[in-house]
């Protein structure tokens, strides 16, 4: 009878198991989907200058923190108020959240540090992105971007504010 109850129990747990469907393929997808967002937004190649028939030295090259307004591209997203003033068509994003409740706090934060920030939700892509400037030129969003940046040089999470045009 034991030997029954037990081989009955494996049965039950091997079918328990059997019958999971993994969440792998959700996983992969939003995977998929960052990787592609990032090879989107990836910097345009520089020019680079020629060199005369001589022995060549290569060096590290460090990246300059602060990029020209005229190199980086605009993402343009559908975004709608959720808290904070209206936008303008040029807003510099300092941070994007899946939790409307981080994307609260950095607005807090922003707001005591003397920024009108706010927040917009973004329904296709299901972000909160905190908004600290909003501008209706893109030269004036740009310059306010790279002075946030400047502005905080410590914060790696400030360093990678990006404007944002918003589609009506």
């Amino acid at each position: 009878m034991k030997k029954l109850a037990v081989l009955g129990m494996g049965v039950c747990v091997a079918l328990a198991f059997s019958s999971c469907k993994s969440n792998e393929s959700a996983y992969k997808k939003a995977y998929e989907n960052a990787k592609k967002q990032e090879l989107a937004e990836a910097p345009q190649p520089t020019e680079t200058a020629t060199v005369e028939e001589s022995p060549v030295v290569s060096a590290p090259v460090e990246a300059p923190k602060v990029v020209e307004s005229t190199q980086v591209g605009v993402r343009q997203e559908k975004v709608t108020v959720v808290s904070g003033t209206g936008l303008k068509d040029y807003n510099v994003v300092a941070g994007s959240f899946s939790v409307k409740a981080n994307a609260e706090n950095l607005k807090a934060f922003l707001d005591k540090e003397g920024y009108s920030a706010s927040v917009a939700f973004n329904a296709d892509n299901s972000m909160y992105r905190v908004i600290v400037a909003t501008y209706h030129d893109r030269d004036s969003a740009a310059a306010a971007r790279d002075a946030f940046k400047a502005k905080y040089p410590n914060r790696n999470d400030f360093q990678g504010a990006w404007l944002l045009y918003r589609i009506n």
